[in-house]
């Protein structure tokens, strides 16, 4: 039988947090099954992009990285914290914005995986990849350990600790997973690493626009497992979705990758009852004073570079009350075909995100924004157009 802890945090301070940690690990039954002395491990957080707040709940808090090392480290082992944000995303920004830096004066390795040497490792039995482009460190880990956030996601409703192994891809692997196809992507990449725990950081969570610009969720909880199938419909549960509207946790387990069937996953420390807060969904969240007539088209292979690229344009458009450009005006994301464009699509009043696009924007002459993603500024410009002589400040 699978088994999830959960543990509530006594306080905000790195003792409560790594007590609570200890916990969870506790509760497991020890490291000494999955880790060995003189292991190589890789500790992943989610540092997808530079937040506002480093306990906005959108990044892992470095608190639950380094309780985790230490006792990874505790059991004779070599560990390493390691991620690659999104794509487009400077991982070092992340690392200094949220309190990684003051790791490495302790002398625990903190690595942007960006900056470390790639290399192409085979998929064994894959859905949709049949290899994936990651790096030596990666390759050569004896044990992955994923420490997400408990967030919100407009793509997959959830973003926990197997989406989190997405980090592990190169930034043109991240995209490519998007266009193949995210679930089963994901489950690949999962099923290859094959990480041995995950330990997810639910102190501050984000619901709402996550996985970057939801609205903060204070849950003080640490929750974890070694079946991460099993630790996601946990969570979900708690966040207060149904085990199966969560896709990855679905595909994952008709893989046999882990337990999603609850009569066979043992709840230990905290009920699920007990902690359960029903998280504000992505779909239901609405950008307030967004004209009716605005047409956002996603398409369901848009990456997530271009999708938040796009709602954080949006909220400097807020900003800046340039709302009323956007009347009438269509925008599309990611790799959209000839029918699924708007009948009143024109020059005028569309725009494309994106290098997946250009192909649309070419063919019908639309605005488009380049880049791969294109940068808010960008964005910004092309859904103006040539409306800049009311002197718009684009950054």
């Amino acid at each position: 039988m699978s088994v999830v802890s959960i543990q509530k945090t006594a306080g905000n301070d790195y003792a409560s947090i790594k007590t609570a940690v200890d916990k969870v690990i506790e509760q497991l039954g020890g490291l000494e099954d999955i880790i060995k002395p003189g292991y190589r491990v890789i500790i992943k957080p989610n540092l997808v992009a530079t937040p506002t707040e480093r306990l906005s709940g959108g990044v892992t808090r470095w608190e639950v990285c380094k309780a985790i090392y230490e006792a990874v480290t505790a059991v004779g082992a070599d560990a390493v914290i390691a991620e690659s944000s999104a794509a487009g995303a400077d991982t070092e920004s992340v690392i200094q914005k949220c309190g990684y830096q003051a790791l490495r004066d302790e002398g625990i390795a903190v690595i942007d995986l960006k900056k470390e040497k790639t290399c192409e490792i085979p998929v064994k039995d894959g859905v949709i990849a049949q290899t994936i482009s990651t790096w030596e460190l990666v390759r050569d880990a004896d044990a992955i350990i994923t420490v997400p956030v408990m967030k919100t996601h407009d793509q997959t409703e959830v973003t926990l600790g197997m989406k989190n192994c997405k980090g592990l891809l190169t930034d043109v692997n991240k995209k490519r997973f998007h266009s193949m196809g995210l679930v089963e992507g994901v489950c690949d990449l999962v099923q290859t690493l094959k990480p041995v725990l995950e330990i997810i950081d639910g102190t501050f969570g984000q619901q709402g626009l996550g996985p970057i610009f939801g609205e903060t969720k204070e849950m003080d909880l640490i929750v974890g497992s070694k079946d991460l199938v099993a630790c996601e419909a946990v969570t979900s549960l708690i966040m207060g979705y149904e085990i199966d509207e969560v896709n990855i946790t679905v595909s994952a387990y008709k893989r046999g990758l882990g337990e999603k069937e609850m009569k066979k996953i043992q709840v230990v420390g905290k009920q699920i009852d007990e902690v359960k807060s029903r998280f504000k969904r992505s779909c239901e969240v609405a950008s307030e004073g967004l004209p009716s007539s605005y047409n956002l088209i996603f398409d369901e292979q848009a990456c997530t570079g271009c999708r938040n690229t796009v709602i954080s344009a949006l909220m400097d458009m807020k900003a800046q009350n340039l709302f009323p450009y956007l009347e009438n005006m269509n925008v599309i994301v990611g790799p959209c075909k000839e029918e699924d464009l708007p009948s009143d699509a024109t020059p005028e009043n569309t725009v494309c995100i994106g290098l997946c696009t250009k192909k649309l924007a070419d063919a019908h002459g639309f605005r488009l924004a380049v880049g791969c993603p294109p940068g808010n500024a960008d964005t910004v410009k092309a859904i103006l157009g040539d409306r800049r002589e009311y002197g718009v400040r684009y950054s």
